[in-house]
C-alpha cells in the first residue's frame, strides 16, 4: 500500500483537522505522513505574522509535492495563504488525489483569499472528493463525478457514558463548541431564560471562550474545554443543546455537537436544520423549530420520567454507534483515501 500524504492547514488541536484526518490516521492501518501547515489551532493573521520564518518554511514545503505517484489527501485547504493554486497542484500531481471537506466552503467568498476559490480548485483537481454530508456532496458533484459521503465521526469509547437519568438538583443543559459559535445560544436566549424561571435549569457552556453572553451569563457555568474534562461534563448534564440557524451555511454543517451528545448517551435537542434532522430522528432527540417550541421542549423535557430520558439517551448512543462512529465507517474511509 502506498504512503498516504495528508495536508491540513491546522494541527491536531483544531477540531476539523482532528476529526476529519488525525483521528482516522490513529485508527486505520494506513502508512501515512502528515503535513500540517504550522501545526497550530489558529492561522489568524496575527498568529502567522508571529512566526515569519516558520511561515516561509511551511510555504516552501508545500511546493515540494511528494513524488513517485503518491496518494494525497487535502482536507479543506493546505495553506491559509492560498487561492486554490497550492491545493490544485498537490492534487493534480498526486498518483491519486483526494479532497475532503466538512463545511459549505463554496459559500465563503470573503476577502482576497476566498475559501470558495480554494474549494472549487481542489474539487476540480481531485480524483475523489469526500464530503461530510449529502448537502455538501450535492454541491461537489456539480464539479467532480467521484464524490462520496463520509460523516464526521466520533468514538463512543472515548466518552463517559451517562448512566443516571434522575435529576437530583437543578436541571442542567449543556452546550459544547467553539467561541465563534457561542452566539447561536443567543438565538434561543428567551427560551433558556424561561426554562430557568420554570425549572431552575442551568446551562454549562464547554468552550475555550470567555466572552459575555449577555443576560444568559446569570444562568451559565463555563467549563474550559480540554480532552480530559469535556467527557465528564457531558455525562453530568441532563440534556445537550444545538441551536442552529436555518441558513445555507448551517445546512452544510455536519451535526458534530449532536454526535458528541449521542456518544455520551446524553439526550439531545436541536434545530432540525440540514443533517441535524436525520441525527435527531435517529437519536430520538427533540427538534424544536421556533423560540416558542424551544421553550415548550425545554420545560417539557425536564418533566419527563427518568425512564423516558434514558430511552432518549440510549437511542442517541445507538444511532452514533450504527451510523456515525469510526468503527461504522472505517472500511469506507480506507477505500476512499487509498483509491480502491
Amino acid at each position: 500500500m502506498k504512503t498516504l500524504h495528508t495536508y491540513t492547514s491546522y494541527g491536531r488541536s483544531a477540531g476539523s483537522a482532528r476529526v476529519r484526518v488525525f483521528d482516522w490516521l490513529d485508527r486505520v492501518d494506513v502508512p501515512a505522513v502528515s503535513h500540517s501547515y504550522l501545526d497550530s489551532a489558529s492561522n489568524s493573521p496575527r498568529s502567522l505574522l508571529r512566526s515569519p520564518l516558520r511561515l516561509l518554511e511551511a510555504e516552501w514545503r508545500l511546493r515540494r509535492a511528494p513524488s513517485g505517484g503518491a496518494t494525497v489527501l487535502v482536507s479543506r485547504q493546505a495553506s491559509p495563504l492560498s487561492r486554490g493554486g497550492v491545493e490544485g497542484r498537490l492534487l493534480r500531481g498526486a498518483g491519486f488525489g483526494v479532497y475532503d471537506f466538512d463545511d459549505a466552503l463554496y459559500l465563503d467568498r470573503r476577502g482576497p483569499l476566498p475559501k470558495a476559490a480554494i474549494w472549487r480548485s481542489a474539487v476540480a483537481a481531485a480524483d475523489r472528493v469526500i464530503a461530510g454530508n449529502a448537502t455538501l456532496a450535492e454541491q461537489a458533484s456539480r464539479v467532480n463525478r467521484d464524490v462520496t459521503v463520509i460523516p464526521s465521526c466520533v468514538d463512543p469509547a472515548q466518552y463517559t457514558r451517562k448512566t443516571d437519568f434522575d435529576i437530583h438538583s437543578a436541571p442542567r443543559a449543556v452546550w459544547i463548541g467553539s467561541p465563534a459559535t457561542e452566539r447561536y445560544l443567543l438565538d434561543i436566549e428567551s427560551a433558556l431564560l424561561r426554562a430557568h424561571e420554570e425549572t431552575d435549569m442551568r446551562l454549562s457552556v464547554i468552550s475555550a471562550g470567555s466572552a459575555t453572553l449577555g443576560a444568559l451569563d446569570a444562568i451559565v457555568d463555563r467549563v474550559e474545554w480540554s480532552p480530559q474534562t469535556f467527557g465528564a461534563a457531558l455525562a453530568g448534564a441532563d440534556l445537550g443543546l444545538m441551536p442552529t440557524p436555518d441558513s445555507a451555511w448551517a445546512r452544510g454543517k455536519c451535526g458534530y455537537k449532536l454526535l458528541q451528545y449521542g456518544a455520551a448517551a446524553l439526550p439531545m435537542m436541536g434545530d432540525p436544520v440540514g443533517v441535524n434532522a436525520e441525527i435527531l430522528e435517529r437519536g430520538d432527540g427533540l427538534a424544536p423549530r421556533s423560540t416558542a417550541e424551544w421553550t415548550d421542549a425545554l420545560i417539557g423535557f425536564f418533566s419527563e420520567s427518568a425512564g423516558r430520558r434514558r430511552g432518549r439517551g440510549d437511542a442517541g448512543h445507538r444511532a452514533v454507534l450504527e451510523h456515525y462512529s469510526f468503527a461504522a465507517w472505517e472500511e469506507a474511509w480506507r477505500q476512499a483515501v487509498t483509491g480502491v
